[in-house]
């Protein structure tokens, strides 16, 4: 590659810099983050230690990371605790002939299906 300049990394910078101000561009270097973390719906991205840059352009921003470690993970899903309702309790309890509070824990432990409390409380005695 003769004829070409070798550029200091400081002038490559201030050279780059030219350049997309020319193209209507502004870079903005950020730093060094500690993580940066971006959720899909079904998993998560985490990234450890990158460099952030902003990018502007006609009113617009751009958030680029470069480096670091990419973690991923799958998102788990908790079901939301389940609270029987009160006709369920009774209708378990007298079905069973148990107590409201063994048909409410029943119930729980059956995540709401009703013939399975049932049949539970019933296998139990």
């Amino acid at each position: 590659m003769a004829g070409l300049k070798r550029l200091s990394p400081r002038e490559l910078r201030r050279a780059q810099e030219r350049m997309l101000k020319n193209l209507g561009l502004d870079v903005e270097e950020m730093g060094g983050a500690e993580e940066a973390v971006i959720k899909f719906p079904g998993k998560t991205l985490t990234i450890r230690g990158p460099s952030v840059f902003v990018l502007k352009t006609g009113g617009e921003k751009v958030v680029q990371l470069v480096g670091g470690e990419v973690v991923e993970e799958k998102a788990v899903e908790e079901a939301p605790a389940y609270t029987p309702v009160e006709e369920d309790v009774l209708l378990v309890a007298s079905q069973a002939g148990v107590s409201e509070e063994e048909a409410r824990q029943a119930l729980v432990e059956a995540g709401g299906d009703l013939a399975k409390a049932i049949l539970s409380l019933r296998s139990r005695r």
